[in-house]
Parts: structure tokens; sequence; C-alpha cells
């Protein structure tokens, strides 16, 4: 079976949000077409507790966007984001979540972050997201959602690792830098991942 990951459509990752991608919101009508060729959907959501570490406003002194090291692991600095309960870490306006069948929300920590969809950044704790999938027979995951360098990125390298085939589809994500979306994409082929576009699924 193949399923779709949904990855992180959350108001402050769209325009208007605390955290925006530019033209995030471009693909929320793809995601929801995507969504009807799939036999399970699945979608992650960040939940961030007000006090994470890795928001720079609990850092005195600390900008956006510095780094630092946090359980070992470094660590970007971000804006306030994708706080529990708060409309920002809601799904972005549009989204049909009708679909979807679970949602693992993941960041939850306030000592360490969380990008990939499967594990936390240091890998100490897994949010069940694979068990989940191969519980269901899955054998082929479809990545999609935001950030492309970051969230969507992690989730695809994670499900790669843990032997899914893994498929990136690339006109289903937006980046935050163009740079960015290069080298993620460069990074899931060097460790086996497959990149597609929604015509072609």
């Amino acid at each position: 079976m193949k399923a779709l990951i949904v990855v992180d459509l959350q108001n402050d990752f769209v325009p208007g949000g605390s955290l925006a991608v530019p033209k995030g919101n471009e693909i929320v009508p793809l995601i929801n077409q995507l969504q009807e060729k799939f036999e399970l959907v699945v979608a992650t959501q960040d939940w961030h507790p007000k006090n994470h570490l890795s928001f720079a406003a609990n850092h005195p002194g600390k900008n956006v966007y510095d780094t630092i090291l946090l359980g070992g692991v470094e660590q970007v600095l971000w804006p306030d984001h994708c706080v529990q309960g708060e409309k920002g870490a809601m799904f972005a306006r549009g989204f049909d979540d009708r679909r979807v069948e679970a949602i693992f929300r993941k960041g939850t920590d306030p000592e360490i972050d969380s990008y990939s969809g499967f594990f936390d950044n240091g890998r100490k704790k897994s949010t069940g997201l694979g068990d989940y999938l191969k519980g269901r027979g899955v054998r082929q995951v479809y990545v999609c959602g935001l950030a492309a360098e970051f969230c969507v990125l992690y989730t695809a390298l994670d499900a790669i690792e843990l032997g899914f085939e893994t498929y990136y589809i690339e006109d289903a994500t937006r980046a935050l830098s163009h740079e960015g979306f290069k080298e993620a994409k460069e990074q899931l082929l060097r460790r086996g991942g497959k990149l597609i576009t929604s015509d072609k699924i």
C-alpha cells in the first residue's frame, strides 16, 4: 500500500504566519487533489509548547536564525510558531482534512526540536508514525507539505532509513529558499529517495 504524508500544512507556515514559507498556500489545492489518489493519508503537525527552546524568544540576547546547541544537537532559533492550541498551529485555510486518517504531532518536548514526522532531531523519541504505517502494510510513502528543506526533507530521510520506498513530491512542497530546495533534493537522491511530480502519481 502507498501512503501520502502531509507535513506541517499549518497556518504559521503559509503567508501571514509567523514563519511563512513563500507561496506556501499555493500547494493547498494540489494536496487536496492528491489525497484522492491514496488509500491512506496521514498528516503531521508542529505542536510546540510556549516555552519551546527552539524559539529565539526563550533565549535572551539571541536573535531569530541564530544557531545554538540544544541537547547536543545544532539548533536554528525560530520565531514562535505552531504553539499548541493557537491559530498558527491549526491546518492552513482550505486544507481538506476529511481523508486524513491520523495526525502525528511533533515538537511537543520543550527540550528538543522535531523536524521529522517520525523522530525528534536527536532521535531520542519516536512519534509512532513509522510503526503506524508498517502496521497498515504501507511500503511506499509520498511526502509533501512545508517546508521543503526542513520538515518535509527530514520526514522523507527518516522514511528512507525506516525502509519505505520514498517519493518527495516536488510540486506539492515549497521551500524557505531556492538554494535550500535544491540542496534538499540532492540530499534526498543521495540517500536513495525519489523525486516525483504530482502528475506522475
